[in-house]
């Protein structure tokens, strides 16, 4: 398949990114949800990750409008982050250690999608949108992951 350029390669070239960072999210929420021992704490990820499905939903569509498929996680990410999530909760299975994994994780995807937005300036707006959207729900999340660190 030919490579788009101008604003509708930016646009799938953000759209790629927003849908692998969605995915690497809540694959990772679904990593630790299990192990949550806090009510409260294991509430906020269910609700992160629903919110993490309405935005995958919505990204798929605006994909399929543009006839691309979409990005899985990077391989080798996805399972760096699965190997050190199972080795720190091995050492230390708590709410303070998923916190962290979590709080580590939501930094990263915050610095990834940043760097995506400037790096595909020409993206239309929807699409940055949703970059945003899901920047600030990541930050978010960070930000109430601080209770339990």
């Amino acid at each position: 398949m030919k490579e788009k350029v101008g604003k509708d390669g930016d646009t799938v070239k953000l759209l790629r990114e927003c849908d692998a960072g969605i995915k690497m999210g809540i694959s990772s929420i679904e990593d630790v949800v299990c192990d949550v021992k806090n009510r409260n704490f294991r509430e906020m990820l269910n609700e992160c990750k629903r919110r993490h499905e309405a935005l995958s939903i919505e990204v798929g569509a605006l994909l399929d409008e543009h006839q691309d498929t979409g990005k899985n996680p990077n391989p080798m990410a996805k399972s760096m982050s699965y190997i050190k999530t199972n080795v720190k909760m091995m050492a230390k299975p708590t709410d303070e250690t998923i916190a962290d994994l979590m709080t580590d994780g939501c930094n990263m995807g915050v610095k990834s999608l940043g760097r995506y937005l400037n790096q595909y300036k020409n993206a239309d707006s929807k699409s940055r949108d949703i970059a945003q959207n899901l920047i600030s729900l990541e930050d978010r999340l960070s930000n109430d992951l601080r209770e339990y660190l």
